[in-house]
């Protein structure tokens, strides 16, 4: 099997100062209005990559790598990668719009790569084609954000639903057996992107950031 991932895990890890937890990104539970909650995937997705791309420094030095801090983090991207109201944050367009606004406000340049699947199957790139782009960002040191608006058969995704791709393994000899670890509700999970791929309905997409 052949593995790809980022560089340093350690980077997006975040302790709870009260209880001593840990967590691995930023997690949509954390935001303080039942609304935020529901819909927060999106912006929290954009602070873990944020807290990535800085090694978990802000322009003034300030660590943010405590729950607290990361809240604080995710409050103020949430003004800039906002959710639509019954629709959330569909695209990996608005996502990216969303994330070019903060950055620029903050003096960062910041440039994307996206890879969209469609909900007709006969315009989406192959599964070759979408591995090339996933190798591509963590060979630039670069987690993905991932929507998936159907999960399809994949039971440890929720649907319209975004997280942070961290790594990937497949087989040398194809990519028939192609998992990714993500980051989702402060924790690690490893699922099945050939299963996705072949039983998602509405599709999705990847876009990854480089700083």
């Amino acid at each position: 099997m052949i593995t790809k991932s980022i560089a340093n895990l350690n980077s997006l890890t975040i302790v709870d100062e009260n209880s001593l937890k840990t967590y691995y990104g930023c997690d949509q539970e954390w935001y303080m209005t039942d609304w935020q909650r529901r819909a927060g995937c999106g912006p929290s997705v954009v602070s873990t990559i944020i807290l990535y791309l800085t090694r978990g420094t802000l322009e003034l030095g300030q660590h943010i790598n405590t729950k607290e801090n990361c809240l604080a983090l995710m409050e103020e991207i949430w003004e800039y990668v906002t959710p639509i109201k019954g629709q959330g944050i569909p695209t990996t367009k608005m996502l990216s719009e969303g994330m070019l606004a903060y950055t620029k406000a903050k003096g960062l340049h910041v440039e994307y790569t996206f890879c969209d699947l469609s909900e007709d199957k006969s315009q989406r790139p192959k599964l070759s084609e979408v591995l090339i782009f996933l190798e591509r960002a963590l060979s630039k040191d670069a987690p993905i954000a991932f929507v998936n608006l159907c999960n399809g058969e994949e039971k440890d995704l929720y649907r319209w639903h975004w997280v942070t791709i961290i790594s990937l393994t497949y087989a040398e000899t194809g990519n028939s057996s192609l998992f990714v670890t993500i980051l989702d509700e402060g924790v690690m999970k490893k699922i099945n992107l050939t299963l996705w791929y072949n039983t998602t309905t509405l599709g999705g997409g990847f876009v990854y950031f480089t700083y």
